[in-house]
């Protein structure tokens, strides 16, 4: 193949000058390195992609509006056109040559590369080319392929729509990236947050292409401060890619709005980026700038790694320009995003023969599509794994040592404390593994200053006296989107993040994000294997009474109880001990992400670690035991557990056997939703144990007491049997007697319920100003 033959290029793909001086250098190089046997085997492996490119392209649009396909190219009859034509069009052409020059990278560099696609709902590209390349998951092999039968299944799956008898797509196919997408990682359905994670994903020797967009710039700031992460000492090589197509879904862009490419290019460079702008058509453009951009890093990362420059490196990123929708009609408007014709082929002949005059354009016959298709059949010949296999695609880091616990077990203590010292240990025991923590600020008044001092700050130029390292473990930044995404961008190593209870919630979505894809994984039989993450929240709810009540918020642990709880773990330890072992527990865990509510002040030790680590692998315990309880108090927290025990040494004092349990995972006690949380939650046995059937309960949640009611249902004898306090969205400057009091989670509040319950007067359980107190006409000061 000679330069000319490729530069000619492919139906709609051309070849600017700019990129045929760029590919004609790259090929120059690649035979000087050793790299490539001739330039003309260069040419070939990219001319190759721009057929690949339209081949994928051509698939797109099929996907879109037909159920089946004809190779041979002629015209599809009506009744061959989907009667609802969906997909996001626009995108996924625009990410055909991205994905192609992806691929055609890995096939000049002998290098199977990780990928993430951020803007998920663009996956029928990647599906498209997946199947063209026989880079096929489990399920989808024998089901889609590059013959007729398999491009034509894969269209009539795409938004068919189909559900099994079980509720569950049928379909080994989404309208976003899905654990079935071969070498998916992540679903892409929240955007920005691809951007806030690809720095922290490859582990030094690997490499990690990020597909990205320009609508998703518009979502997260803290993909400004990637360059901040960055090091040669424990990163692997990165390449962000944006395809800047200049439109959201009925609107331009903020970039396409300021200037494009060049306003993108100086924000860029003064943000410490090194972009590298491209023609976004053309899949030859894109194959340049992956190596290119890996050599620029490598050898910058070279340089910091011997002493010869200092961090921060200048991180290139590839700005990628092009129209939404190229290659089809309604290409540039805001037609491209969804249905670009504007008609549904099946019924209007208008909109078929357009349909039909663009598809034409973009066709490639079978010979020449097989032709193109063995040009990246040559991982074994290669010695590489497909894409489907790439490093990130099966995260499976070796087992962490767990350290006993060294919690104390008497008087008081803050259980953020006993984590700190324990989280040490952990450190000191997992050198060979990566760690990153998820700071938004406060690590040490959040009572983790050792973890502070061990870890420090990443910074480029460390403050003297600070705990600030150049190559620090601690990702500190005043946004809590960016540093959660150190954490879960981390699936090579192990993390935590640690945040104000009130302002996790800020996180939520990217939490969501990873927990779904997980549960779907599990779904799909390929359970994910990276180690355990741990959210722990603290200066909580109850805690935070010095601030106003933005501060005061139990919401990020009630709406993640509303996953599925075997992959989304709520733990509300009541001590030092509990604390210290939900941390063990999660660490010892895979493909899990918990949320750890956790009291940064002084609480009195109720469990001893051994028994602490019995209670937390059921999830629940008892405190105060009486087999002949006529009552049961029931706590979710440890400010919770405190009034509970408070309010039955009232009952008990007068005449009334009680007993008190603690739940330290509400998840395990929930009826299950499916077969997994089946296995995953407290049997009936056990449960009746512990919460013995007819037995009246007082509850205290840390939470609002509804969603907990909602997840408590098999401990539930209802209104009459049952009163749940907790949360009800009062607060203000208030200390934590006053939150209780504020909230009716007094233990004299507790003592009212059980008089209803037990069919009692108040006044048999509680003395006159105490009953005032309770009513609201009395101080609340005798209840302290």
């Amino acid at each position: 193949m000679t330069f000319e033959d490729w530069a000619n290029g492919y139906g709609v793909i051309r070849h600017t000058p700019e990129t045929r001086a760029r590919v004609r250098g790259l090929a120059t190089r690649l035979v000087s390195d050793g790299r490539a046997r001739s330039e003309a085997d260069v040419f070939a492996v990219l001319a190759a992609a721009d057929r690949l490119t339209s081949a994928v392209m051509w698939t797109v649009v099929h996907m879109t509006y037909a159920d089946r396909v004809d190779l041979s190219g002629a015209p599809l009859p009506a009744e061959a056109f989907k009667v609802a034509p969906e997909g996001h069009t626009g995108g996924a052409l625009n990410v055909a040559p991205a994905y192609v020059g992806y691929l055609a990278a890995n096939v000049l560099s002998a290098t199977t590369r990780a990928w993430i696609l951020g803007q998920g709902h663009c996956v029928a590209a990647v599906e498209a080319a997946n199947a063209l390349v026989d880079n096929l998951s489990a399920a989808q092999q024998g089901r889609y392929g590059a013959h007729e039968e398999g491009l034509s299944r894969l269209c009539a799956d795409f938004y068919s729509y189909a559900i099994g008898s079980d509720g569950r797509p049928s379909a080994p196919l989404g309208s976003h990236v899905n654990p079935h997408t071969a070498g998916g990682i992540s679903e892409g359905g929240y955007l920005g947050f691809a951007e806030i994670q690809y720095a922290h994903m490859p582990l030094p020797g690997e490499r990690l292409v990020a597909i990205l967009s320009d609508g998703a710039f518009e979502e997260q700031r803290g993909s400004d401060w990637s360059e901040r992460w960055w090091r040669g000492e424990d990163c692997g090589l990165v390449a962000p890619m944006m395809v800047l197509n200049g439109r959201r879904i009925e609107q331009r862009t903020e970039v396409a709005q300021d200037g494009g490419a060049a306003w993108l290019g100086r924000h860029l460079d003064v943000n410490g980026f090194d972009p590298i702008t491209i023609d976004g058509r053309d899949p030859a453009a894109y194959a340049w700038a992956v190596l290119e951009s890996e050599a620029r890093l490598s050898l910058a990362g070279a340089e910091r790694i011997a002493g010869r420059a200092d961090y921060p490196v200048r991180l290139p990123f590839i700005i990628a320009s092009t129209v939404k929708g190229f290659g089809f009609p309604g290409a540039g408007t805001n037609a491209a995003h969804n249905l670009p014709l504007g008609a549904v082929p099946r019924t209007d002949a208008s909109g078929r023969a357009a349909f039909h005059a663009a598809a034409a354009a973009l066709h490639v016959s079978p010979g020449m599509l097989s032709a193109a298709r063995e040009a990246f059949l040559g991982h074994a010949a290669q010695g590489r794994p497909k894409e489907r296999d790439h490093a990130l695609a099966h995260r499976n880091p070796a087992a962490p040592v767990v350290p006993a616990s060294q919690a104390p077990s008497q008087g008081a203590a803050s259980a953020m404390a006993a984590m700190d010292a324990w989280f040490v240990d952990f450190v000191q025991a997992n050198p060979g593994h990566r760690f990153r923590v998820g700071n938004p600020d406060e690590l040490s008044s959040n009572q983790m200053g050792r973890t502070l001092e061990r870890l420090k700050h990443r910074v480029n130029s460390p403050e003297a006296g600070a705990p600030e390292s150049v190559t620090g473990a601690v990702i500190t930044a005043l946004n809590e989107e960016a540093v959660i995404g150190a954490a879960l961008g981390n699936k090579g190593g192990l993390n935590l993040a640690v945040s104000y209870e009130a302002f996790a919630v800020k996180m939520l979505g990217a939490l969501r994000q990873d927990i779904i894809f997980a549960r779907q994984q599990v779904e799909a039989g390929r359970p994910p294997q990276w180690i355990g993450m741990p959210l722990v929240v603290t200066s909580h709810t109850w805690e935070n009474g010095k601030n106003q009540q933005s501060h005061q918020d139990p919401t990020i642990g009630e709406a993640l109880l509303g996953e599925m709880s075997d992959v989304s773990r709520v733990l509300f330890p009541v001590d030092a001990a509990t604390a210290v072992e939900a941390l063990r527990t999660i660490y010892a865990d895979r493909g899990v992400v918990a949320c750890i509510v956790a009291s940064k002040r002084p609480t009195a030790c109720v469990f001893q670690p051994k028994a602490a680590h019995a209670a937390m692998g059921c999830g629940a315990a008892e405190v105060e035991a009486d087999p002949d309880a006529e009552l049961q108090l029931v706590a979710v927290g440890a400010y919770q557990l405190a009034e509970a025990r408070r309010a039955a040494e009232r009952l008990r004092a007068r005449g009334r056997r009680t007993s008190v349990a603690c739940i330290l995972e509400p998840g395990r006690l929930r009826a299950p939703r499916d077969e997994y949380e089946a296995r995953f939650v407290m049997g009936d046995t056990e449960l009746k144990a512990l919460f013995p059937e007819g037995l009246p309960r007082v509850l205290i949640s840390h939470t609002r007491p509804e969603p907990l009611l909602g997840v408590l249902r098999r401990i539930d004898g209802g209104p009459a049997r049952l009163r749940a306090h907790g949360y009800v969205s009062r607060g203000g400057t208030l200390d934590i007697a006053g939150m209780q009091f504020a909230n009716r989670c007094t233990w004299a509040h507790l003592v009212a319920s059980a008089a209803e319950v037990l069919g009692l007067r108040l006044e048999e359980l509680l003395d006159a100003p105490e009953q005032d107190a309770v009513l609201g006409r009395g101080s609340p000061a005798v209840l302290r």
